[in-house]
């Protein structure tokens, strides 16, 4: 699978995401003191960007419904989602948060 380049280290402040794009793909990218992780930027209730959405701890909350989702695994924390959202590899290299993209 490829890998690309989504941001650098120093773009996200921990305890943050935001959204990226990667191979026509948006993505939510969040920084968890330190480690990255990426998910997709669509909550699987309506659509909401998650990457706008507040964080708590290793919780981002859809900032249109309010539905929350695991950030390490996206697995379902809260509803009305009930469907998890897809969590994507997340690797660091040279100070550049890179992400796995499957079916690329």
């Amino acid at each position: 699978m490829p890998v690309v380049k989504v941001a650098a280290v120093g773009d996200i402040a921990p305890g943050t995401g935001m959204v990226v794009e990667a191979a026509g793909r948006t993505l939510a990218l969040f920084n968890l003191n330190g480690t990255f992780y990426a998910l997709d930027n669509k909550c699987t209730h309506v659509g909401g960007p998650l990457g706008e959405g507040d964080v708590a701890g290793n919780v981002v909350t859809c900032p249109w419904h309010g539905s929350k989702f695991d950030i390490t695994t996206g697995a379902v924390v809260g509803p009305p989602a009930r469907r998890p959202v897809a969590a994507l590899r997340v690797s660091v290299k040279n100070n550049e948060v890179m992400v796995e993209m499957p079916g690329t």
